[in-house]
């Protein structure tokens, strides 16, 4: 949004914070490091000053046209793409055991495991979310009992040591589609699940959204709230077409 006058004096505005588009067009060019994004035939680093590359041209592609689709300014916050393959390149590959205690840790209050005593939303609950248990129960070896009221859910060792054991054979770019879906959905469970392809994207936020979902259908939606949970899609689905990409 533009500054806004107070006084006759233009106020500063998000906009004005951003830096302004220093190139005419955006590329893609095959490196030693993998397929790298340039513009104007020189690539681009990182925050932690390594080469923007990436594993696949498809996925190479699809950051360059972010790039492309700025204007007169840089802005990150439309660049979802990009701003993960920056945690990919310079955050999991240093900071690997960091990343994985943390998914771990949403293990312990994973969104799925907490149901509400309210018969109608714990019915939502356990429809969207019991197979969702059951799977990472069969496949990734990790029993996550649901519980109900305020206390947290205990769990066992060697459902995380499972888990962690599961995504400690992720590369470094799965690896941050982990840690990313499982902070945007607050649930490890739904995080494997998408890195798995057990679900779409999609699918994914949609499960997690079941306890708003819920509110909103007695309650109604403010604007922030509408506003919010369109940018969580957004992400959540930039995540699955990152995980797509690599697949290409």
């Amino acid at each position: 949004m533009k500054g806004e006058m107070k006084d006759g004096v233009r106020l500063p505005s998000r906009e004005d914070s951003l830096p302004k588009r220093f190139y005419k067009a955006a590329d893609v060019a095959k490196t030693d490091a993998g397929w790298a994004v340039q513009l104007d035939g020189h690539g681009i680093r990182t925050p932690m000053k390594s080469a923007l590359a990436v594993p696949t041209e498809a996925l190479a592609r699809l950051i360059a046209q972010e790039w492309a689709a700025q204007g007169e300014r840089i802005d990150p916050a439309t660049m979802p793409l990009t701003r993960l393959a920056h945690g990919a390149i310079d955050a999991a590959s240093a900071n690997r055991e960091a990343v994985l205690a943390e998914v771990v840790k949403y293990a312990g209050t994973d969104l799925l495991r907490h149901r509400a005593a309210e018969s109608a939303l714990g019915e939502r609950q356990a429809e969207a979310w019991d197979d969702h248990l059951r799977w990472a129960e069969e496949k990734l070896g990790a029993r996550l009992p649901a519980v109900t009221g305020i206390m947290p859910a205990e769990t066992s060792p060697q459902a995380l040591d499972a888990l962690k054991s599961r995504a400690a054979g992720y590369d470094n770019w799965r690896l941050t589609a982990l840690m990313q879906a499982t902070a945007l959905t607050t649930s490890a469970v739904l995080g494997f699940a998408l890195v798995e392809g057990r679900a779409t994207a999609e699918d994914i936020f949609t499960a997690s959204r079941v306890d708003e979902n819920f509110q909103i259908s007695h309650w109604g939606e403010d604007f922030e709230a509408k506003k919010r949970a369109g940018h969580l899609k957004a992400e959540c689905l930039a995540i699955g077409e990152m995980l797509g990409a690599l697949k290409s």
